[in-house]
C-alpha cells in the first residue's frame, strides 16, 4: 500500500497523467501473460477459484507480478481498487507459506481464506468486517464458520501491523442519522430495492464487457492497449473525476458536500472500470464499487428525500452487499465506518440489495448455497457462473398462489363465523 500510494502521488500533479493509460495497460498485460497468467482480473475473484478449483493453490509469481501490475494500472489512473490486489496478494503468501508448512489441501484452503480477509481488512481499516468478508464471500448464501477464528485472528492482526506502519483510514461517524419512523424505514426500503437495481447494472455491464474483450481476438497487449485509449477518450470527454481509485469523490459525497456530478456519474464509473478490468488492467473491484454506491446514494437522495450524507454511507454498504453478495460483512462495514446510529438502516438496504442481484455476481466463481427466490430452480452447489437459473413453470407458480389465496379465505371464514355464546339459540331450535 505504501507503494501504491506513492506512485499514484508522483503522477497525480500532472494533469494529463492518464495518457499514460494505455502505456500502463500494456506493461500490465504483457507481465500478466507471460510471468503470472493468474494474476489477471482483479484479485479476490482469483483468490476464490483458487480455493475452490485448486484446493488454494496459488503461484509465489502471483504476488510480485500483481503488485507491478496494480502499480502500473493505478498510477496511469486505471478505474480499479486495491483489496483485490491485497487479497489476492495475502493468499498467495499463504499459499507458499502452506507449501513451506506441507499443509494438506483443508488446511491450505484455510490459510488462504484468512488471506483474504487480511487484505481486506488491511486495505479499508475494518477487522471485523474484513474477518467476515473472507468467509462470506466464497459461498452465496453461506459462511465457513470453521474458519471463523483465524480469519478474526487475520484480519486483527493485519489491521494492527498496517496502522503501526502508518497506513491511515477513513473513519467517520454519521452525524446526521434521523429518529426512527415508518416513512424513514420505507424509505431506506426504496432505496435498498435502487441499490439492488444498481449492482444488478454494474454485475452485467461488468460482464458484458468482458464478453466483449472475448470475442476481439487479438494478441492480448494489443488490446490492452486498446481499452486504454478507450479510457483515455472517456477521461478527455467525461473528465478525469471517473479515474484511478477516486477516493476525493467519496470523501466529499461521505461528508454531504458532493462535488459537481451529473445524477448518472454512477453509471459513469461503472463504464470505466468495466473497460479497466476487462482490457488489461489490474486492481481490484471493491473501491469502485464504494464509489458508484457513494455517488448512486447521493443522486438518489434527492428522490427519496434522505439527508445525502446518509445515503451516500447506505448506498457504499449496500452496493458491496448486492454485488459480492456479502450482507453480513456489509452490514458490519457501516457500523466500523460511520457508527452505530446507522446500523439498522444499512443492514436492512445490504439484505434487500443482496437480495435484488438474483444468482449473480462481480464474483462468478462463488458457489450458491442458497436459492433467493422461491420463484427460481437452481442446482446448488455449483459456481454462480456455471448455473442456469430457471423460472418455475407458470402452472407451479399459480398453484402455489392459489394455496396462498384459498388458506387466506379459509381463515377470514374462519374469523366470520358466529361463535356460540350466552345469548346463542341452541341447535335444532327455530
Amino acid at each position: 500500500m505504501k507503494l501504491l500510494n506513492a506512485s499514484i502521488r508522483w503522477t497525480e500533479p500532472y494533469p494529463y497523467h492518464f495518457l499514460l493509460i494505455p502505456l500502463a495497460f500494456f506493461v500490465s498485460a504483457v507481465t500478466i501473460k507471460y510471468l503470472a497468467p493468474e494474476a489477471e482480473g482483479h484479485g479476490t475473484e482469483k483468490v476464490i477459484e483458487a480455493v475452490h478449483r485448486r484446493s488454494g493453490r496459488i503461484q509465489p509469481m502471483v504476488v510480485p507480478i500483481k503488485l507491478i501490475a496494480t502499480i502500473a494500472t493505478l498510477a496511469a489512473g486505471g478505474s480499479a481498487g486495491k483489496e483485490g490486489p491485497c487479497a489476492q496478494i495475502g493468499g498467495g503468501l499463504a499459499s507458499m507459506m502452506a507449501s513451506l508448512g506441507r499443509f494438506n489441501d483443508a488446511d491450505r484452503k484455510k490459510l488462504v481464506i484468512c488471506g483474504i480477509s487480511a487484505g481486506f481488512a488491511a486495505v479499508f481499516g475494518t477487522p471485523l468486517a474484513g474477518s467476515i468478508f473472507g468467509v462470506e464471500v466464497l459461498f452465496v448464501g453461506g459462511v465457513l464458520y470453521d474458519v471463523l477464528l483465524p480469519s478474526f485472528i487475520a484480519g486483527i492482526v493485519s489491521f494492527e501491523v498496517a496502522s503501526h506502519f502508518g497506513v491511515s483510514y477513513f473513519h467517520r461517524p454519521l452525524e446526521f442519522v434521523p429518529v426512527f419512523s415508518e416513512v424513514f424505514l420505507l424509505k431506506v426500503v426504496a432505496a435498498g430495492v435502487l441499490f439492488g437495481l444498481t449492482s444488478f447494472l454494474f454485475i452485467e455491464i461488468l460482464g458484458a464487457f468482458e464478453l466483449l474483450s472475448r470475442r476481439i481476438k487479438v494478441w492480448s497487449p494489443l488490446k490492452a492497449v486498446f481499452g486504454g485509449l478507450a479510457i483515455v477518450v472517456l477521461a478527455l470527454v467525461f473528465g478525469p473525476r471517473y479515474l484511478g481509485l477516486g477516493l476525493p469523490t467519496i470523501v466529499f459525497t461521505l461528508n454531504g458536500h458532493a462535488p459537481l456530478l451529473p445524477w448518472y456519474a454512477f453509471m459513469i464509473k461503472q463504464v470505466f472500470t468495466a473497460i479497466t478490468l476487462s482490457f488489461g488492467g489490474s486492481g481490484g473491484i471493491v473501491t469502485p464499487i464504494f464509489y458508484i454506491g457513494t455517488t448512486a446514494g447521493t443522486a438518489f437522495s434527492h428522490v427519496l428525500g434522505i439527508e445525502p450524507a446518509t445515503c451516500a454511507a447506505i448506498g457504499l454498504v449496500a452496493l458491496l452487499a448486492g454485488c459480492a453478495n456479502a450482507p453480513i460483512s456489509a452490514s458490519i462495514m457501516a457500523l466500523e465506518l460511520f457508527g452505530t446510529a446507522i446500523g439498522p438502516y444499512a443492514a436492512v438496504a445490504c439484505v434487500i440489495s443482496f437480495l435484488m442481484t438474483g444468482h449473480r455476481s462481480v464474483y462468478p466463481s462463488q458457489i450458491l448455497s442458497v436459492a433467493k427466490s422461491g420463484s427460481l430452480r437452481v442446482e446448488l452447489g455449483q459456481e454462480i457462473e456455471q448455473s442456469q437459473p430457471e423460472l418455475l413453470k407458470p402452472a407451479a407458480i399459480f398453484t402455489w398462489i392459489e394455496g396462498v389465496l384459498a388458506a387466506v379465505a379459509k381463515s377470514f371464514q374462519r374469523h366470520a363465523e358466529p361463535t356460540e355464546g350466552p345469548g346463542s339459540p341452541p341447535e335444532g331450535s327455530d
